[in-house]
């Protein structure tokens, strides 16, 4: 069964689970997200009692809004456990750490953030929410120096999201301070089957701006990047499905690869990437859909999907709100101009960017030649796309790029 949840779910999760009759849980919520006409909605009753009588249930939510209800109704089974291992940062860390023992990590409580010693953490390190979403308050701290404003600028974004997520999707009680890991970033989608066997849905690579960004502005896919690491990245979700004992577990993994060495930075349960973002632009890329793969206990066909897609790079282009002007300054976001600067838009997605700090997503394709689009949207700061009252009206100059750490 599945859980459809705020804050967003896409036409296409819509017409996956109508057209193919898998059950959705009946919450409040959910009947408020405007599933399709004939969509299979069970009962909370019900979908309690077929938790309780099935060994081989599937579930599957659209955002880890859902954990807050499986916690609940579900605590008879062993799911809440499982999801805690990954949910909270420490606690993953702790799981993996016979994997990678020289780890260096730290929890702290919110309150003592101003009274730790720095200057006995390792530089670099990253610090972020132990329980976390979206790369909300995840700052990279390179000099002691820079500590005081880190906390600052954390608390100012705590406060202006904590009544968008509830707690088990954003907590700011404790924090982790952990080792910078090098490398090229990736994020994965994968399940573990009934026998607990990984199968990778997707693989995308994250692209900064700078040393010190740690945006979500651009995840690219193509067939070079899932020909080289589908094999690795299978066989290291194996290895953490192990430690976990994990099956029927839907995962959106985070990871950097440096000289072939992998070091992950998260595993976020029972999803994919959020938002119906990453399931669905491997379906408008490859034509395979992750949801069914998952639903269904199947593998994508990579051989086939891969086919003809010689010289493309599929991306993943999320538009937050790093203007610097407040939400309320701002009267209009204008998309049109946006997608002039992209070569084949493949789908975008407006969203209500003064309760959620998104403007939008932006699903393109791109030739491997034509890079230099995604580095444009990259460098900007989308000051350029935004109309705002005429006291804070910006300049409309093409890509202002962000300040470079390097």
């Amino acid at each position: 069964m599945f859980f459809a949840d705020k804050p967003y779910i896409s036409d296409f999760f819509k017409q996956t689970i109508r057209d193919n009759n898998i059950p959705v849980v009946g919450t409040e919520i959910a009947e408020k997200l405007g599933l399709y006409s004939g969509t299979n909605i069970i009962s909370e009753k019900a979908a309690v009692e077929m938790a309780r009588a099935s060994g081989d249930l599937r579930i599957y939510t659209t955002s880890e809004n859902a954990i807050g209800w499986i916690s609940k109704h579900l605590a008879f089974s062993d799911l809440p456990e499982k999801i805690a291992l990954f949910k909270d940062k420490v606690k993953f860390r702790k799981l993996t750490q016979s994997m990678f023992p020289d780890f260096y990590f730290k929890e702290v409580c919110v309150e003592d953030l101003n009274r730790i010693e720095i200057k006995d953490i390792p530089l670099p390190f990253i610090i972020k929410p132990a329980v976390g979403f979206f790369s909300m308050g995840v700052r990279k701290v390179i000099s002691h120096a820079d500590w005081l404003s880190t906390i600052d600028s954390i608390f100012t974004e705590m406060d202006k999201n904590k009544s968008v997520y509830p707690e088990t999707v954003l907590n700011t009680s404790s924090f982790i301070i952990e080792q910078c890991i090098n490398g090229d970033e990736y994020a994965f989608d994968a399940y573990f089957n009934a026998s607990g066997e990984p199968v990778v849905l997707s693989i995308l690579k994250h692209t900064f701006a700078s040393e010190t960004d740690v945006s979500d502005r651009v995840y690219t896919t193509s067939r070079e990047i899932i020909e080289e690491n589908l094999a690795d990245f299978t066989d290291f979700a194996g290895r953490i499905g192990k430690l976990a004992q994990l099956k029927n577990f839907p995962v959106h993994i985070e990871v950097r690869r440096e000289n072939g060495v992998l070091m992950p930075i998260e595993v976020n349960p029972m999803r994919f990437g959020g938002w119906c973002t990453t399931a669905d632009i491997f379906h408008l890329a490859y034509g395979f859909n992750p949801y069914l793969c998952y639903f269904l206990q199947e593998k994508p066909n990579w051989d086939e999907a891969l086919k003809g897609k010689e010289g493309k790079l599929y991306s993943l282009v999320v538009l937050d709100n790093s203007t610097g002007v407040h939400v309320n300054h701002i009267t209009d976001f204008d998309f049109e101009k946006l997608l002039a600067n992209f070569e084949k838009p493949l789908e975008l997605r407006k969203i209500d960017y003064k309760e959620h700090s998104v403007f939008g997503f932006l699903f393109t394709e791109t030739s491997t030649d034509n890079f230099i689009e995604l580095k444009g949207i990259l460098d900007s700061n989308l000051s350029e796309f935004i109309i705002t009252t005429e006291v804070h009206q910006l300049s409309n100059e093409s890509f202002r790029p962000k300040p470079q750490g390097k």
